[in-house]
């Protein structure tokens, strides 16, 4: 009796196991994923890298003649860099943002504006010597535009305002704003 309810269990994480693994396959096919890569400028000499992974699980809506709504997920790990101070000359950001855009729906460039909000947390919320952002956690509001492009759609191009600041949940909160330019190709 022992050997039945144990092949059992086997048959039944088995069964789950691949279905799992269908039903996996199947998202992400149905749902497009890309890397993302921008570089930008920020106050107090700040330079920035970032690199991007981006989700768009094709939640649509609120469909305005060629125009809609769309729902993108991004995580991201960037590089700061300044020559203002002798603190950190380099400081690491990694963080999330949905990110929320009006795309043209059809078309072989389709034009966008965004809007997004999200967490960052930082290697070190000291910039130099004479700034600092109070804490290395932080929130980052961004808005842009850009173009999607190509036979399959799979590039995008764009510029992002960026403004990180903690929020007031720790003083001095002075923020730093960022003007970014990004490339991107989806899978």
């Amino acid at each position: 009796m022992n050997n039945k309810k144990k092949a059992w269990r086997v048959l039944a994480l088995k069964s789950a196991s691949a279905a799992m693994l269908l039903g996996v396959s199947g998202l992400a096919a149905a749902d497009q994923f890309g890397l993302q890569v921008a570089g930008g400028v920020g106050d107090h000499h700040v330079k920035k890298l970032d690199l991007g992974v981006v989700w768009d699980p094709n939640l649509t809506w609120w469909q305005i003649g060629d125009w809609h709504f769309t729902l993108i997920g991004e995580a991201h790990m960037a590089w700061w860099h300044t020559n203002e101070g002798n603190v950190h000359d380099n400081i690491g950001e990694i963080g999330v943002t949905p990110m929320i855009r009006f795309i043209k729906a059809s078309g072989s460039i389709r034009p966008f504006i965004e809007v997004g909000a999200g967490v960052r947390l930082l290697s070190s919320p000291r910039i130099s010597s004479d700034f600092t952002l109070g804490s290395a956690f932080q929130f980052a509001d961004v808005a842009g535009v850009g173009v999607q492009f190509g036979h399959r759609q799979q590039y995008q191009a764009g510029y992002r305002f960026q403004h990180i600041s903690n929020g007031g949940i720790k003083e001095p909160n002075p923020g730093i704003n960022f003007s970014q330019l990004y490339l991107q190709y989806n899978f």
